[in-house]
């Protein structure tokens, strides 16, 4: 196991889910943690229940420009990345391809997509030219499985786990190392930010099972930052007991 004590992480979609539960994790075994989102008051009170350093930023990853500024304005201290997280991205709708809603294609596809390209673009160079580095991509089941319904999500996970191989293959002479951790169901924000704040709706997904937490996630997301320099996990796809694809699970609970 590799310490990641006073290391840098930065992490995109911080305020919440996974993104917030990765934040304190990483804090808790002595990271510093660079939080990212577009709620700013979030960030500044997680911020307040870390022991460790944090830098919290304001920032919309799908805007290119505002991504280049804030990684060039990172103070000194904070500007030398060790491991990335993104994390930020989100669904909107559950529609049939020939009905659905080209603003939420177009959400979907600029954070789960472009977002995940402009952070990784500012920060890769920095960590090819020091020497190290770790990008790690929160990716999904719907990158390997299509789902009725699920079509432009799914398409955006794809591209995730495409461009997490690609990474891998252009930086394959380099230390940077590049992994994917893909979840089944989790219960975070994620189905009320789907249905856009339907919360009965958003509840039903998860109903008759015990899902995934945030929580669940960043231990894997942590583990796989942690091991050693020569250890690259490359794919992580992880499931709640009583799921066995992107679309089978099991009612478990009446």
């Amino acid at each position: 196991m590799s310490s990641l004590k006073d290391k840098i992480v930065l992490v995109t979609g911080a305020s919440s889910g996974i993104g917030e539960a990765c934040v304190k994790k990483f804090s808790a075994e002595g990271a510093r943690v660079i939080m990212m989102a577009r709620r700013l008051r979030r960030l500044k009170e997680l911020s307040r229940k870390l022991k460790n350093d944090s830098y919290p930023v304001e920032i919309d990853v799908r805007e290119s420009g505002a991504v280049e500024r804030a990684v060039g304005a990172l103070p000194p201290d904070w500007a030398d990345v060790d491991v990335l997280v993104n994390n930020a991205g989100l669904s909107r709708g559950l529609d049939r391809f020939q009905e659905a809603s080209l603003q939420d294609w177009e959400e979907m596809i600029d954070t789960n997509i472009k977002g995940l390209l402009y952070i990784s673009r500012a920060i890769l160079p920095g960590m090819v030219k020091r020497g190290r580095g770790h990008v790690i991509n929160i990716g999904s089941i719907a990158g390997h499985e299509v789902y009725a319904r699920g079509n432009v999500y799914c398409a955006t996970k794809h591209a995730v786990d495409a461009l997490t191989k690609g990474m891998r293959l252009d930086l394959v002479d380099t230390p940077v190392r590049v992994s994917t951790v893909d979840p089944g169901l989790v219960e975070t924000e994620f189905s009320m930010v789907r249905f856009r704040g339907d919360r009965d709706r958003a509840k039903a997904v998860y109903q008759g099972y015990k899902p995934l937490t945030g929580d669940d996630i960043a231990d894997a997301v942590v583990w796989v930052a942690s091991r050693p320099d020569h250890v690259q996990i490359a794919e992580v796809i992880i499931f709640p007991s009583a799921q066995a694809s992107a679309a089978v699970t099991y009612k478990t609970i009446e």
